[in-house]
């Protein structure tokens, strides 16, 4: 056996993109500001803004303005695109994710078709 390597706590990488994240958080919190997602994320509001574009040009996520603020529904029935196993929607990866205090039940969701 070669040199043992201690077991590192923490990762220095992360196993869901901010793409991911971003998703995730939305899906927990949608009427979350921008300013609230870049900071967990501890990235700049800059590149929320941009991921949540991004999310929102290629269906992920529909963007309501109600008053001053936007209100975000996931559109849980898109696949993950996930090279390996195709089969899997944005809803699995939710179920996956709740946590004891949030059942996946209520995580806020969106399934209607947008025409593109």
């Amino acid at each position: 056996m070669r040199g043992h390597q201690p077991l590192r706590t923490v990762p220095d990488f992360r196993l869901l993109t901010n793409h991911g994240n971003l998703l995730l958080l939305i899906a927990r919190d949608p009427r979350i500001r921008i300013r609230d997602m870049a900071t967990s994320l501890d990235i700049t509001e800059r590149a929320a803004q941009r991921i949540v574009a991004d999310l929102v040009s290629t269906g992920y996520l529909d963007r309501e303005r109600e008053g001053r603020r936007n209100v975000y529904r996931v559109r849980t029935h898109l696949p993950l695109r996930l090279p390996f196993q195709r089969n899997l929607d944005v809803k699995s990866l939710l179920a996956i994710m709740a946590t004891e205090d949030e059942p996946s039940g209520e995580i806020q969701e969106s399934e209607s078709s947008v025409s593109t």
